[in-house]
């Protein structure tokens, strides 16, 4: 007889992505195992191409129909990687066994208000799989994954011939202000270079990617807010280079296993989120002494001490270095 596991993580894109190794990992070591996922509406299409994915629950805001409708299922165990009060609601209506990640919430707050460090050196993906430990699931350390469904990959044919199929991907996408590099750290680096590249990002990143597109030549594609999430990814996943931000596309490239530069402003690689078993040609940036980072665990809409030195102090030649080093 087949077990049923609920796996629930809501948001965000990169959080979603980072739960693929449990995901696959219950689903390849327990016998007959059916694996069903609760997330938000918004967010099912990082999710529906997933094989390892029996079922996929959306929620939209009406918590008690959800609750209703996976009251049917009869879950045989849930797994809780988000651990949040709407989880927690759902646990207690379930009635089953649950497995919860534990959040370090306290450790992350020391680290942002005082920053003091106690958090363990682990990843956040490591972190999860503790979770599912006790059903004897172990990490196959064979990193994220990320399925784009076929009719989602970027018709590259769109592409101007003139423009070359070896590109460098950059992410100008940050949920937050705080987590993007500005235009001009932009420019500095595609000024020093002779590589293509091309931008990515959603309708956030609308006025920085024209900020940067009207002052470079035609070595720049910008697609930002002109693409599903899916199609981004299949730019990011035939790109020779990713430079991102500490945001959801970084993770999916981390998925397939590209050169990745992630740069870090008001977050830190410490939170244990950097890009997971990624290339080992990838490079981790933040600008280091600045006794006021992290100023936030996810990121805010401005800087706190109106300099923002964590962004306008990156150094654009050891970007264009690792570029240059790399494509």
């Amino acid at each position: 007889m087949n077990s049923k596991i609920l796996i629930i993580r809501f948001s965000s894109i990169g959080d979603i992505v980072l739960t693929s190794p449990i995901i696959r990992c219950i689903k390849e070591q327990l016998d007959q195992v059916e694996i069903h996922f609760l997330t938000k509406e918004k967010h099912k299409d990082l999710l529906r191409a997933n094989p390892y994915i029996d079922h996929l629950h959306l929620y939209n805001s009406n918590l008690s129909d959800i609750i209703k409708q996976l009251q049917k299922e009869n879950f045989d165990y849930i797994i809780d990687l988000h651990h949040n009060l709407r989880s927690h609601i759902i646990k207690q209506n379930l009635r089953t066994k649950a497995y919860s990640l534990q959040k370090l919430n306290v450790k992350k707050w020391l680290l942002v208000k005082f920053k003091i460090n106690i958090l363990p050196h682990v990843h956040i993906v490591d972190r999860m799989m503790d979770t599912v430990a006790p059903l004897g699931v172990e990490n196959d350390n064979n990193g994220l994954d990320y399925f784009i469904p076929k009719e989602e990959n970027y018709p590259f044919g769109q592409i101007p011939d003139s423009f070359p199929r070896k590109y460098v991907a950059i992410v100008l996408a940050g949920t937050y202000f705080t987590k993007r590099l500005p235009a001009k750290k932009h420019l500095e680096v595609i000024q020093q270079l002779d590589v293509p590249f091309i931008l990515l990002g959603g309708k956030n990143e609308v006025k920085l990617a024209r900020e940067i597109e009207k002052q470079t030549t035609q070595n720049v594609l910008n697609l930002c807010n002109k693409l599903t999430i899916n199609q981004s990814a299949s730019i990011v996943k035939n790109a020779t280079l990713i430079v991102a931000n500490d945001t959801g596309l970084m993770h999916i490239a981390a998925a397939f296993k590209k050169k990745i530069l992630s740069i870090w402003g008001s977050t830190t690689p410490e939170l244990g989120m950097t890009p997971y078993l990624a290339h080992p040609a990838s490079k981790k940036q933040k600008v280091e002494g600045l006794n006021c980072q992290p100023c936030s665990k996810i990121g805010r809409h401005s800087c706190p001490k109106k300099h923002f030195r964590c962004m306008l102090n990156q150094n654009t030649t050891e970007i264009a270095n690792w570029i240059n080093k790399n494509f």
